[in-house]
């Protein structure tokens, strides 16, 4: 079984979101996705998340599209990968949380296999959470 990964926070779900998770599970057949904690948000966009780590999490395990679908770590993002050692890992188009150098120089460090692919983007002149949030 290939197993892929999606990260994201997942605050006001949008077709955007659905198109990037469809992709990600393209990469395998079976999709864990990781709903980011709200003090991860808080650090790292500067602001809560209108809707708590559980109601986004629960709204990505309604879409039927995940297989598995978790909350993060609290301290260490990336712990996640080891957990799960998926094969490929899907960041967003505009997914600037997780650095691809960087992320490639854990992974090493783990001593996880994994690929790095990177999302297309959907429509983002519309489908963009930062954009429906205004």
């Amino acid at each position: 079984m290939k197993t892929s990964m999606a990260f994201g926070s997942f605050d006001i779900l949008h077709k955007g979101h659905l198109r990037y998770l469809k992709e990600a599970k393209s990469f395998g057949n079976y999709l864990i996705v990781i709903v980011a904690r709200d003090r991860n948000i808080e650090k790292f966009k500067g602001k809560k998340p209108k809707n708590n780590e559980n109601q986004r999490l629960e709204n990505i395990k309604k879409l039927n599209i995940a297989d598995e679908a978790v909350l993060g770590n609290k301290d260490d993002i990336l712990e996640v990968l080891e957990e799960y050692n998926p094969d490929v890992i899907c960041l967003g188009y505009d997914q600037k949380t997780i650095d691809e150098e960087k992320l490639r120089t854990e992974l090493k460090k783990r001593k996880i296999k994994a690929g790095i692919v990177r999302a297309k983007p959907y429509r983002e002149d519309i489908y963009k959470s930062s954009k429906l949030q205004s």
